[in-house]
């Protein structure tokens, strides 16, 4: 069976101050996102964003894209489901759980700034 062929995927700039709260915000949302049926769900943090090896290739490195400024951090997100039926299905049920109509969750201000956050929606193409 198929692990997944759907990925939505996040690149966001955290301030460092604010990382526990990150990590408790994105704790919830991983358990929610699982209840309804996530097949898997990542938060990762920046570890290597100058790596060496690409030869001559200029590529656009995370911090820059993300629009770090000093005292943040990148972390780099994503959940995989069946397909993109399967998550618009999962977001669905999550919008609709009691947490998220929580008001200390709801009327909680987001730990990073939303107009830097990079979202999107991704096919799996290959899988091995």
């Amino acid at each position: 069976m198929k692990k997944g062929g759907y990925v939505d995927g996040f690149v966001l700039a955290v301030p460092k101050k604010n990382r526990a709260m990150y990590k408790k915000m994105s704790a919830t949302m991983a358990k929610v996102s699982k209840k309804y049926g996530a097949l898997d769900y990542k938060e990762c943090v920046a570890d290597d964003m100058h790596p060496k090896g690409m030869g001559k290739m200029k590529i656009m490195q995370f911090p820059k894209m993300a629009k770090a400024k000093a005292g943040e951090e990148v972390w780099f997100s994503y959940i995989v489901y069946k397909s993109r039926k399967h998550r618009d299905q999962v977001n669905k049920k999550i919008m609709n759980d009691p947490v998220m109509k929580d008001p200390k969750w709801k009327d909680m201000p987001m730990p990073f700034d939303m107009k830097r956050m990079a979202y999107g929606g991704f096919k799996v193409v290959i899988s091995i």
